[in-house]
């Protein structure tokens, strides 16, 4: 004979007769972070398409690595596409593109 889990009626079938509450929400999901390359990738084809920006970014990655990092969450701020310094460099560190590999070791140090 087998036997179903009861519900009181003021339970509802959310709660089980042990009073656990099945339907409690889990933790939020931050958007930015459910999504970690979204907003990296649109970005990274922004910057991509400006060579003269992709070129500086560049240079500046040389010297002062975690400045051009900086940079790129600033400009990803003022296009309306947030990204953290983490989704940046896991965008990069994903990407098949020898470029921005070489970028992504010369930058290293910072990064």
């Amino acid at each position: 004979m087998s036997s179903s889990p009861s519900h009181s009626p003021s339970q509802g079938p959310g709660h089980s007769s042990r009073g656990e509450d099945a339907s409690v929400d889990p933790i939020p999901v931050d958007p930015i972070s459910a999504d970690p390359t979204g907003n990296a990738v649109e970005l990274y084809g922004r910057i991509s398409a400006d060579p003269e920006l992709t070129q500086s970014l560049f240079r500046q990655a040389l010297q002062d690595p975690s400045g051009a990092l900086d940079r790129i969450v600033g400009l990803g701020a003022e296009l309306d596409l947030p990204v953290s310094r983490e989704e940046v460099k896991a965008h990069i560190a994903a990407l098949d593109d020898p470029a921005s590999k070489q970028w992504l070791l010369k930058a290293r140090g910072g990064l």
